[in-house]
């Protein structure tokens, strides 16, 4: 059970949210107009069909048609209007992390792999990269009819990662007639044009002619924006890095550059002493450049004895293509004499330039490193000539669904067999062989300095490597089945019980896998292991159970259980009370308690121990507060990249949750739907990596997990690991320590119709965060996390979306406010205790539509182009904001156009 302190205050909460009067979006629960047909369907949240929305627990149902109203034009669009979202990886985060260009949706912040993501009430393959959830950019944009966000844990009815909630994408049950569209976004700085098309048609009416055919086709593309192409680029010298060009260069103390102290002699170097830092944040892509293209085909043919069977194939291709800065190489060493004896050209004081720090000629006589001479010079040095680094990440989704339904001895059940595939690939440009590139300053042919001869231009040109780095696949096999019915009236409530039973198979497969020759040429600047090898596949058997029963007239209360046993860990029973009670026509609360769990992904138990890089940090131990350690070197301790450990673990246990929600619905105003919902969430065993600030941040507390070499120090370059000098800092996959958060959803809907001026619709979605906390490690402290970035996001203590609309016959128009609250900065070497300020933009837009024939809107995203805030986070590649809760883009115009036929 959960603890009886949270509970109560939960209640404190939603008494605090009864003074507020207002929640989240929602369909009316209760308010049935008299004439309105007792048509009953399934809402996501239950297995029994009931009447619409008529629901114990929080669900927000979004229409399709108003949201492309407003312009949005993909998913992850779609889930950034939801104000329960937290910390989500967008798009953007393929920007030199190897995301495969995966987008996620992540409610309450508890993590991507804790929201579950269905299509028409089943799972997609989770993303192939790591298994975690599925990937936004694969679900069909044009074909989506609404979306329903259950906003509370539903593990009892769904199994595994239905924690912090559920988001069910339902398409066209059927479809007649035609439409095109076509569209385009144009920002008014420079870069981020986008074009976005679909084309649909159905024939077949299933209840007239006994079937229907329809198919749909979507494709988008948006251009990249770069990092000089926003002002905001230059609030600070962002992303630094000591591999420049010039190169810095060191023995065993300071760091000299022939461009200090000045470092003018390239816009992107900034002075640090005798050395200097390059700014990598001006070649890194705000907004990659990608394509989306999607086809979904579905046929429903109606048998006798009113049973229904549809074949539905979805085809799903995602291309995201990013780019950050050169190559950077901080292992090279340069010797004062060339192998044939005589001097190295390029060596500091041999007539090249004179040193700006002391040298020893005889440094390293005693333990010289493979291929260094006495006086040899440590270079760090970024591949200008190359160019810039790019990745193409290739995604492509199928799922093949045949559904079979009906009624069978007044059982109405719904079967169906699905196969899902998930593949990415992922290419790389700019890269260059650092064999090629070590050997050539060794023979003094490349110059680390300047200008490049005839000679080390054909070097550097023929090291030059584009390849294929890392494949991935994963599929699903599953085979469900669920059933409901009416009972009878039990308690002479005047209603019936009500009882679903259902059980599902499936069958789990995925392997990711390097390309090993040619990951083992870049190891040194991509931090990919060239034996990366992951593999794993598991069976997993459920059954629920779900029952509905009316005490009262006006109270109801519904119970269900789900069994599921893993093949791979073992097995998990999560049961759900929830109760709906009427007290007046104008007046309901809602509220709920239950299980959830997590199992632990294919990838979290199978994947290979691999290293890779860490983001830019300080060794706690040998650079601490930024200043090195007597006898340590500044060059490679202080603000670099380290090597880490990671990968799966056998031993992992599932996470555990206890969810608890308690609402109130009020419609005591004709055509006025006020809402609040309180919900808790208590998560145990919580499987992640420790996030680098937290382990950094401690030696002392975490000195199991610093493995250092020989020297006591950690290696700064990937060919260094696995070997005996490899310094590295464990952060392999554990069961952590908990997450306690609570909060209350809050909004507002009314409808104002009028004669002569039309009909104004408005609405408020709002979501505030009491409490969340989280444990490193079991039992550990509790790191506070609202309005605070810790670990690796911070936790927005308000987020709003509301939006009023107005339509007229064939006119309508709207605007729509998203306001995110202010948060204290991730600690960074920049200002103390910096405060990132709120974020407000506003959308507007106006529409003409007929019901058959020509639709026209333009539309203004981000009206003020309001700037994103300046944030010194270091989590993301792109520098000065944070790419995952705001909008680069800026004011954007867009227009969209359809034709029905």
């Amino acid at each position: 059970m959960m603890k009886e302190t949270t509970l109560a205050q939960s209640v404190r909460l939603i008494c605090s949210a009864g003074a507020l009067g207002a929640s989240l979006m929602a369909v009316p629960a209760f308010a049935q107009q008299a004439d309105a047909p007792m048509q009953r369907v399934e809402i996501t949240g239950s297995a029994i069909k009931r009447i619409d929305a008529e629901t114990a627990v929080p669900v927000t149902v979004m229409k399709m048609s108003d949201l492309k109203a407003e312009g949005i034009s993909t998913v992850e669009q779609v889930l950034s209007t939801v104000a329960a979202m937290q910390a989500t990886q967008g798009t953007s985060q393929v920007v030199g992390l190897s995301t495969g260009g995966a987008s996620f949706a992540n409610m309450r912040g508890l993590g991507a792999n804790k929201t579950l993501v269905l299509l028409n009430g089943r799972r997609l393959a989770n993303n192939a990269f790591d298994s975690s959830a599925p990937d936004l950019n694969m679900i069909p944009f044009a074909a989506i009819e609404r979306v329903e966000v259950l906003r509370d844990g539903a593990s009892a009815l769904y199994g595994s990662d239905a924690v912090g909630g559920v988001i069910n994408f339902i398409t066209k049950r059927d479809f007649t007639g035609g439409v095109v569209s076509v569209g385009g976004d144009s920002p008014e700085h420079k870069g981020g044009t986008g074009l976005n098309s679909s084309i649909a048609y159905g024939y077949g009416d299933v209840d007239k002619d006994g079937w229907n055919f329809y198919a749909m086709g979507d494709f988008q593309k948006q251009r990249a924006i770069g990092g000089t192409e926003r002002d905001f680029n230059r609030r600070f010298a962002g992303g630094l890095s000591s591999s420049t060009f010039p190169a810095n260069y060191y023995q065993d103390g300071d760091v000299g550059n022939p461009a200090a102290p000045n470092c003018t002699s390239s816009p992107n170097l900034v002075s640090n002493g005798t050395g200097c830092k390059m700014t990598t944040s001006s070649f890194v892509d705000y907004v990659p450049r990608s394509e989306r293209a999607t086809g979904l085909f579905k046929g429903t043919i109606k048998l006798p004895n009113n049973h229904e069977l549809s074949l539905e194939y979805l085809h799903s291709r995602s291309k995201v293509e990013s780019q950050i800065a050169p190559v950077p190489y901080g292992g090279l060493i340069m010797n004062p004499r060339l192998a044939n004896g005589a001097l190295n050209p390029y060596y500091p004081g041999n007539g090249n330039f004179t040193p700006n720090i002391p040298l020893d000629p005889n440094f390293g006589a005693g333990d010289l490193p493979p291929g260094a001479q006495p006086g040899y010079i440590n270079v760090m040095w970024r591949d200008l000539p190359n160019g810039v680094r790019a990745d193409e990440n290739i995604n492509r989704q199928q799922r093949f669904v045949a559904e079979l339904s009906g009624n069978i001895a007044g059982w109405d059940y719904r079967t169906g067999l699905s196969w899902g595939e998930n593949k990415v690939k992922v290419n790389l440009r700019g890269y260059s062989d650092g064999d090629k590139i070590t050997q050539g300053v060794l023979d003094g042919i490349i110059n680390p300095f300047g200008e490049q001869s005839a000679a080390s231009m054909a070097l550097l040109m023929g090291a030059a490597l584009d390849g294929n780095i890392q494949n991935a696949k994963g599929t699903t096999k599953t085979f469900d089945l669920n059933a409901s019915r009416e009972l009878s009236d039990w308690l002479g409530a005047g209603r019936n019980a009500a009882l679903a039973i259902g059980g599902q198979a499936s069958r789990e497969e995925f392997l990711s896998a390097a390309n090993t020759p040619y990951a083992e040429k870049v190891v040194a600047s991509t931090g990919i292991d060239p034996n990366t090898h992951n593999e794993g596949s598991r069976t997993v058997y459920a059954a629920y159970a779900e029952l509905n029963v009316p005490i009262v007239k006006t109270l109801d209360v519904t119970a269900a259980v789900r069994y599921d046993k893993y093949s791979d860990f073992g097995n998990s029973t999560n049961p759900k009370v929830s109760f709906r009670w009427q007290p007046s026509t104008t007046t309901m609360v809602r509220g709920s308690y239950s299980t959830g769990f997590r199992a632990p992904s294919l990838y979290e138990i199978n994947a290979a121990n691999t290293y890779t890089n860490t983001s830019t940090l300080n060794d706690p131990v040998n650079c601490p507060n930024g200043e090195p350690a007597p006898g340590k070197s500044r060059a490679t301790n202080c603000d670099m990249q380290f090597q880490k450990l990671q990968g799966g673990n056998r031993s992992l246990n599932p996470e555990e949750s206890k969810n608890a929600t308690l609402g109130i619905v009020y419609e005591g105003v004709k055509d006025l739907t006020l809402t609040a919902d309180v919900w808790a969430i208590e998560l145990e065993h919580q499987i992640a990596n420790m996030a680098e600030p937290d382990a950094f941040g401690d030696p002392v507390k975490y000195a199991s997990l610093f493995h250092r070499n020989a020297a006591g120090n950690l290696s700064i370059d990937g060919s260094q690991c696995p070997g005996v000098n490899c310094g590295y800092v464990d952060l392999r996959t554990q069961n952590l320590g908990g997450i306690k958060t609570n909060g209350i959803d809050l909004g507002a809907q009314y409808r104002l119709r009028t004669t002569a001026y039309g009909t104004y619709n408005f609405s408020l979605n709002s979501t505030w965060v009491h409490q969340y906390k989280y444990q490193n490690t079991e039992g550990g402290e509790w790191h506070q996390n609202v309005g605070i970035y810790s670990g690796s996001a911070p936790v927005f203590r308000w987020q709003n979306t509301a939006s009023l609309r107005w339509n007229m016959k064939e006119l309508s128009a709207g605007v729509t406010g998203h306001f995110k609250s202010g948060y204290l900065d991730q600690e960074n070497d920049y200002v103390e205790n910096h405060r990132v300020a709120s974020y407000t933009t506003f959308d507007s837009y106006v529409s003409y539509t007929q019901p058959k024939g020509v639709a026209l809107t333009f539309g203004i995203r981000n009206m003020f182009d309001r700037t994103p805030p300046l944030s010194y986070q270091e989590t993301t590649f792109q520098a000065g904001f944070d790419p995952r809760f705001t909008d680069v883009t800026g004011r954007t115009f867009y227009v969209r156009a359809s034709y029905s036929f």
